[in-house]
């Protein structure tokens, strides 16, 4: 009896606090049903301008996307690679817009901020299959303009339709193996009691700071693929058009040149969009703070940008406004 006295006593000055520690720990990673998204860093009285501004962002980059592809298929003139991979660069942005802004207008509209987290993981897994299907598809534009300008002679036999059909394949095949690599990671991970997302989707960064397990192989797995994504993409587009430039200027007539910017300048426009966006916001020092400058980026990649890039491919395009006159010339 004197030894489980003592064993007891024992317990409760060494043991039990430790073990109730580990408890503690344990309550805290208890697994996550739901998180809630805090949604955009505005006033509750600006809901409904900031509501009605952003579904009408959408209506139009959907509407104004889907005809891109609609014009393509239909008029014979644009069956060319270049708006083959146009065609599949509209289906991404229609996409990548409807994986966040609809969520967004619902959680805005009817003050909802939960999502459950099956939905969260879905969520996060098709925004960075979109992004970096956007990276490679605007790659592979890249390598077309540069056949086209720097090889004339041989385009068709370079860029023929097993080529872009293969290029579009690993294309899709590269960003889905991306993205599931960042999803399988994440699904290991354990959540603490925290589950507010400070941001109108799931970030994968921001559901990293939430996770009370080590995360050094998600940042690594980041660091790697975000290399692979997006900085050997912007590389072979600035190679591509380094090579565009040059070729341009052994060009002796003026006319010759404006013919040569006049096929690049439409793709020229959305890389300047895309990676000037990213260079502006994340690059160059800003008086925000870091979480209200990710959502202004997101809001750009997600939003701004799909919405522009219909009107810049149907304004400083001759063949997609004449391929648009003869549609509505028809419908009348």
């Amino acid at each position: 009896v004197k030894s489980t006295s003592v064993d007891f006593c024992f317990c409760s000055l060494s043991f039990c606090p430790q073990q109730k520690r580990v408890n503690m720990r344990r309550e805290n990673q208890s697994s996550v049903s739901e998180f809630l998204l805090l949604g955009l860093p505005i006033r509750p009285e600006q809901q409904g301008v900031f509501f009605a501004l952003f579904l009408g962002m959408y209506l139009t980059t959907v509407l104004g996307n889907l005809l891109i592809i609609l014009l393509i298929r239909l008029g014979s003139r644009l069956h060319t690679p270049m708006y083959f991979f146009l065609s599949h660069l509209a289906l991404t942005d229609v996409s990548f817009s409807s994986v966040t802004v609809p969520k967004m207008l619902i959680n805005m509209h009817f003050q909802d901020q939960s999502i459950p987290y099956t939905g969260c993981v879905t969520q996060m897994y098709f925004f960075i299959f979109f992004t970096d299907l956007d990276n490679f598809l605007l790659t592979s534009m890249a390598y077309d303009r540069y056949v086209a300008i720097c090889h004339p002679l041989r385009y068709t036999t370079i860029m023929r339709k097993g080529v872009c059909i293969l290029l579009v394949a690993v294309s899709w095949n590269l960003s889905c193996a991306s993205a599931l690599s960042h999803t399988l990671l994440l699904a290991r991970l354990s959540f603490c009691a925290d589950n507010a997302i400070p941001h109108f989707f799931c970030d994968l960064a921001v559901l990293l700071k939430l996770s009370c397990s080590d995360t050094s192989l998600n940042e690594l797995v980041i660091f790697t693929a975000g290399v692979a994504v997006i900085t050997l993409p912007l590389i072979c587009i600035l190679i591509s058009y380094g090579h565009i430039g040059a070729t341009i200027l052994k060009v002796p007539s003026t006319r010759g040149i404006c013919k040569a910017l006049s096929t690049c300048g439409s793709h020229l426009s959305v890389v300047s969009l895309y990676y000037g966006t990213i260079i502006g916001l994340y690059f160059f020092p800003s008086s925000s703070s870091s979480s209200d400058k990710n959502i202004i980026a997101s809001v750009m990649y997600t939003v701004v940008t799909p919405l522009l890039n219909p009107f810049i491919y149907s304004l400083r395009n001759r063949d997609m406004k004449g391929s648009l006159e003869k549609l509505l010339n028809r419908v009348i």
